[in-house]
């Protein structure tokens, strides 16, 4: 067996074991805290991984069609989308970041699309340094057939609102 196969399988059955929960996530009452008092948030969607990139364009999937999706699921909740300019200007730069790892085999591709708010922090130890960090996230793993890959757009969504029911908690 090809050392590609080998760690094709490898990954499917890590994969495998991770879809038992479905869903992994930092949602907790600690890190709903932090977004408490957000202007809105400013949204990113990585762009996808070329081999996965060639089959989702073909099923209607790509980064900016994500990202439009996302947008406008978020403005439909009252949540406001800071343009870049103004989320350069805004306290803490709210960042909301999808990122969808996959590997693939001839057949299909596992998946890790994450949702994350990222936003500046600083330090305890040093309050002059300060990073963007991640303070709430969520994630979820799979296995998509090639001829199926929409299946990750709609669970990229579900994330989304996940992380509007959890904005919406924190800000009632």
């Amino acid at each position: 067996m090809s050392t590609k196969r080998i760690l094709f399988f490898a990954g499917l059955v890590f994969f495998g074991l991770c879809v038992c929960t479905k869903a992994l996530a930092i949602d907790s009452e600690l890190t709903r805290r932090t977004l408490r008092g957000l202007a809105g948030v400013h949204v990113m969607v990585e762009d996808l991984q070329p081999g996965f990139k060639e089959y989702a364009e073909k099923s209607g999937l790509s980064a900016s069609q994500m990202e439009r999706n996302v947008v406008s699921r978020i403005e439909r909740s009252g949540i406001r989308v800071l343009r870049r300019e103004i989320w350069l200007k805004t306290p803490g730069r709210p960042l909301l970041y999808i990122n969808i790892n996959t590997h693939d085999n001839k057949f299909r591709f596992a998946y890790d699309a994450k949702v994350e708010l990222r936003q500046i922090v600083a330090m305890e130890a040093n309050p002059q340094v300060k990073t963007l960090a991640g303070t709430w996230s969520i994630n979820m793993t799979g296995i998509a057939e090639i001829d199926e890959l929409n299946v990750v757009g709609k669970n990229v969504a579900i994330l989304v609102d996940r992380f509007i029911s959890a904005y919406e908690s924190a800000n009632r």
